[in-house]
């Protein structure tokens, strides 16, 4: 008789399937994926995928995310964050890069790393630029 061999190559991953429903936190140390709906707020070290039908209503904090489906929450992505075409994101972005695809949805703000407090205030100083001259003289005429 042939025996089977099975091989792991390390790489694992949780699901909450369609239809399924948690109420809670989760956290977990592999990747994550999401087609159920969720309330509460996931900690993950992997990979957090809410697939199409998926839908969360809490926050995020993650290594990675690919988001397909419904977010009401604020999502703190250490790497790469991923907004599909589908995807519905009612929150705060912070993450290192970001990837919209054309007709996401959006609805936020967004930090992408302004670590350094000079920075932050650079862009302050920046927002609070001067009317030109030009238009200063025109309204004391």
């Amino acid at each position: 008789m042939a025996k089977e061999i099975v091989t792991n190559n390390g790489i694992s991953h949780n699901a909450l399937a369609s239809g399924s429903h948690i109420k809670g936190n989760i956290v977990c140390d592999s990747d994550f994926r999401v087609d159920g709906s969720v309330e509460g707020k996931i900690d993950c070290t992997g990979r957090v995928v809410i697939g199409p039908n998926g839908a969360l209503v809490g926050d995020i904090n993650c290594l990675n995310a690919d988001i397909m489906g419904t977010l009401n929450g604020n999502i703190k992505v250490t790497d790469t964050l991923s907004l599909k075409s589908t995807a519905k994101v009612y929150g705060d972005i912070k993450t290192k890069v970001l990837v919209i695809e054309p007709e996401a949805i959006f609805c936020g703000t967004c930090d992408m790393g302004a670590k350094n407090s000079s920075v932050k205030e650079k862009v302050k100083e920046f927002s609070k630029v001067d009317e030109p001259s030009i238009l200063t003289e025109e309204k004391s005429n």
